[in-house]
């Protein structure tokens, strides 16, 4: 009873934040706050876009997608696409006879008495009676009836999309300056500059008068952010306890899209525009009429996949078959290549960090991680794997000998199943067999992918080697067959976890929404995560003590709010942070520097770079590469060296490295063109070649230098996280998950979030809900 009644208390009302860095000058925080795009001169086509996070979505989505040409060629394409899946199942179904194609039943050709052997087409059936066989079938029908609407419905959104994105083309043109022709040869740096620099001139957004780089993050990542921040609060995905798998996290596309469109998108979501939540879920006496609802959403949106369950599932398998028999055949250890599962594309994403950023950060760290799954190796396995593919091996031998001898060989009754059967099996059983070449370093393997990604869970260091380590990270780098597999069960699966798993978190995830969402005036409601403030959402344990006030319940896990303030510095060197931000990274400064002074010069370092790349890197030539092998070999080879009077610690030399890459965080690298003539390199710098200067774009050296920055910074704060852990951990939040793959009780993360003061940080009183309800 005591605890019904704490859930049913009053809590103050959720009222706007203002930007508390000035984003709009006094005296307009009192204007309707409707977003627009101003117009003039050669921009006057475009007036009172009131959604401009569809806006400045469909300019990213536009230079992704390489222009105008490419966007109408793809969508046409996959407009095609469906109707040819669906006519070609049907003339399957329908116009085959399988009888003559299988010379289960014999040819009638009195008419031609020379004729002996069948043709393709011998088995095609003859128009009328392919249209009689359609006819008879009514389910048939049906499905195909539905197959139309939905691609008719296909064809309107492709349409509308184009409308708009011929818009964006003349918008590209004509404001931006960027001709069609030209546009692959921009980054989205540049054409993110070119917004900026408009603004300036010409206001896009009303009543914001100057636009930064992270307002435009916010608008094209408003929803992402949401679900990032609860991935990293374990509020999403649902995880399950298998009997033979363990514990296994389950998110696939079909399901992504079910929780955006019940969240966000959808007629009973939480927002009522792309820009603003409801009312409801910023007043904290409406939540648990919230919640109710959008359990109920749940169940019905659950109950809509169940019945749509049967059409999905036949679709899902006919695109399964289409797109990867062929790959089957030709390379049958395709399915054993790994790849980023759609829960570590959440897990390992930063805060504000568009869609390309994450696949080029993810692409690095797939080699690496691709080794770290590799390096282990069971020896039970690898006994059994010789001998099974030995004796399939030999009898595949066999085979393809007979039919070299003799082509008619593959005339005999399954000879060729045969042959493809035996092939796999050598090609599984061979995945099983460690290389004798290979050499056991799981913990450098570990580092490496931890540079690239920046997150890995605190309970991995130092149990690298250790299968339960393995299994785990198989949960973020899975093999492709288990992508597939879980797509394809994804309509079965997803109907389940709406119904019975989503409605008991409802109100987790309403307070989740209440309480982590604030107003920035021209901006509209937004994570407060993505905020990226260090004060309200630091950890103390990953170098923000004292920089930050949050109380325990409100700090982001894993250290993510400190790492995507730097990624953000980092990857937008002229964005100008709000001031807690800058003394945080003030703070860094300080301690790199501090650190850099007990480690020896990085020319020494990078000494030891050749060796350590040709243990770790695939090409010592890159410089991101020959940095971070030279860190991760540091603690290993600089200590032992008797030419420096102390230990090194691997902090100590990403510090050293990183004083020398350059200067305090968003400042342009030495060399740059637009730095100042009398700021020179030190002598310790580690630049590129030469020639890797003049083969790269300043935006491409740019990026390159600051990828090998960030990897550095994330292995030296996970460092420094370390040590700190080692020498006493600091306060815990009450049921806050250890790391992503142990969640805590419901009740305690609803409890957690029920009893998150609110006081201060969303300015509420209750005079002021008094007053709004009279």
């Amino acid at each position: 009873m005591a605890e019904q009644g704490e859930e049913d208390r009053e809590y103050p009302e959720y009222r706007r934040l203002e930007d508390c860095e000035q984003d709009s000058p006094p005296g307009e925080e009192e204007e309707e706050q409707l977003l627009l795009h101003v117009t003039e001169g050669p921009t006057d086509s475009w007036h009172h876009i009131k959604d401009l996070d569809s806006f400045f979505t469909k300019i990213y989505h536009f230079h992704q997608r390489n222009g105008f040409a490419c966007v109408v060629l793809s969508d046409i394409l996959e407009l095609v696409q469906f109707l040819f899946v669906v006519t070609f199942s049907t003339f399957l179904l329908c116009c085959v006879d399988y009888d003559v194609l299988f010379a289960t039943r014999p040819l009638n050709h009195s008419h031609v008495p020379e004729h002996t052997k069948v043709t393709l087409p011998d088995a095609v059936l003859p128009a009328p009676q392919c249209a009689r066989r359609l006819r008879g079938s009514g389910w048939l029908l049906f499905l195909l009836v539905l197959a139309g609407a939905v691609w008719l419905c296909r064809l309107v959104t492709a349409l509308r999309r184009l409308v708009g994105y011929w818009e964006i083309r003349s918008f590209y043109i004509r404001a931006l300056g960027i001709p069609a022709e030209e546009l692959c040869n921009h980054s989205w740096q540049s054409v993110q500059a070119r917004l900026l620099a408009l603004q300036r001139r010409q206001p896009l957004c009303v009543p914001r008068r100057e636009l930064t780089e992270l307002d435009i993050h916010h608008r094209i990542l408003r929803f992402r952010n949401y679900t990032v921040a609860m991935v990293n609060k374990s509020l999403l995905p649902v995880r399950f306890r298998l009997p033979l798998l363990g514990p296994v996290v389950f998110l696939t596309r079909g399901l992504q899209f079910n929780l955006e469109l019940l969240l966000f998108r959808g007629p009973a979501a939480l927002f009522q525009n792309t820009w603003s939540l409801r009312p409801q879920v910023k007043r904290a006496g409406s939540r648990r009429a919230l919640a109710r609802g959008l359990a109920r959403a749940a169940v019905l949106l659950g109950v809509a996949n169940l019945a749509l369950c049967p059409c999905v599932l036949g679709w899902r398998l006919l695109l399964a078959f289409f797109s990867y028999a062929e790959g089957l055949k030709r390379a049958p250890g395709s399915l054993g290549a790994r790849r980023w599962s759609l829960y570590a594309r959440h897990y390992l994403r930063h805060f504000n960090e568009l869609g390309h950023e994450l696949q080029a950060r993810l692409g690095r760290g797939h080699a690496p991680a691709t080794k770290y799954m590799d390096s282990f190796s069971s020896p039970l396995l690898a006994v059994l794997a010789r001998h099974v593919g030995f004796f399939a091996g030999s009898v595949l031998a066999v085979l393809i000998v007979l039919t070299v001898y003799d082509e008619d060989v593959l005339t005999v009754q399954h000879i060729l199943t045969a042959i493809t059967l035996l092939g796999l099996v050598v090609t599984v059983a061979r995945s099983f067999i460690p290389d004798e070449h290979s050499v056991w370093c799981p913990e450098q393997l570990l580092q490496r992918v931890l540079a690239h990604v920046h997150y890995l869970p605190e309970h991995w260091q130092g149990r690298a080697g250790r299968a339960e380590t393995r299994a785990e990270m198989a949960q973020l780098f899975q093999y492709k067959a288990v992508f597939i597999l879980e797509e394809l069960l994804s309509p079965l699966v997803t109907p389940l976890i709406l119904i019975f798993a989503f409605p008991p978190r409802a109100l987790e995830i309403v307070d989740f929404f209440r309480n982590f969402t604030v107003e920035v005036a021209g901006v509209g409601d937004i994570c407060s995560f993505a905020q990226l403030d260090v004060r309200h959402h630091g950890n103390p344990q990953w170098l923000s003590e004292g920089h930050t006030e949050a109380p325990p319940e409100r700090q982001a896990e894993h250290g993510k709010t400190e790492l995507s303030l730097m990624r953000f510095a980092l990857s937008n060197p002229r964005w100008r942070p709000p001031p807690p931000a800058r003394r945080f990274l003030g703070h860094l400064q300080a301690q790199v520097t501090r650190d850099a002074a007990t480690a020896p010069p990085p020319r020494h370092l990078l000494a030891e770079g050749p060796l350590a790349a040709s243990l770790l890197s695939e090409d010592s030539a890159l410089a991101p590469e020959g940095l971070v092998a030279s860190v991760l070999a540091a603690s290993g080879l600089v200590a032992r060296d008797p030419r420096f009077g102390q230990p090194c610690s691997t902090a100590s030399a990403t510090a050293s490295l990183l004083a020398s890459l350059r200067n305090p965080l968003g400042t342009p690298p030495c060399g740059a063109p637009e730095s100042p003539g009398e700021h020179q390199c030190p002598e310790d710098r580690p630049a590129l070649s030469e020639s890797r200067l003049r083969s790269l774009s300043r935006s491409a050296l740019l990026a390159e230098v600051a990828s090998a920055e960030m990897s550095l910074h994330a292995i030296y704060l996970h460092q420094l996280h370390q040590q700190q852990q080692l020498q006493g951990p600091g306060p815990q939040p009450a049921g806050a998950p250890k790391h992503p793959f142990v969640t805590t009780g419901s009740a305690a993360r609803a409890s957690q979030l029920r009893e998150m003061p609110l006081g201060g940080w969303a300015e509420e009183e209750e005079e002021e809900e008094e007053e709004t309800m009279t």
